[in-house]
């Protein structure tokens, strides 16, 4: 059974930093991307940063574009995102999410999430930027 555990939301200011982290078991953490996604009330879930199943490749909404970094650490089977000078707008809930296909080819795809109901999934962790 896949089971994803993240952590490390909270409330922050603007302009602030967090990390959050997610822990995959269950599957061979190498042979698959990862990705965080957010939701916010009323709006679909959209990736914000994914990373391919060999760490060779990123994918980041443009949003968070030189704000945001994904990362992985595959002897302990998480995944990173470090969010710096954080908006108001980066506020929702955040998921991190394993890919069910392996060694997938193209990470783009995968972080559109257009097949997102084939995805493991976390519970997710609340992030709120606010003064």
């Amino acid at each position: 059974q896949v089971q994803v555990v993240e952590s490390g939301g909270g409330l922050v200011q603007p302009g602030g930093s967090l990390r959050l982290n997610c822990t995959v078991s269950g599957l061979t953490f190498d042979d698959y991307a990862m990705g965080w996604f957010r939701q916010t009330p009323g709006k679909e879930r959209e990736g914000v940063a994914c990373i391919s199943w060999s760490g060779g490749s990123e994918h980041y909404l443009d949003s968070v574009k030189g704000r945001f970094t994904i990362s992985k650490l595959n002897r302990k089977k998480t995944v990173y995102l470090e969010m710096n000078n954080l908006k108001p707008d980066d506020t929702a809930m955040y998921y991190c999410a394993a890919d069910s296909t392996p060694q997938r080819v193209w990470l783009f795809e995968f972080c559109s999430g257009s097949d997102q109901h084939s995805y493991y999934w976390g519970q997710g962790t609340q992030v709120t930027v606010s003064s």
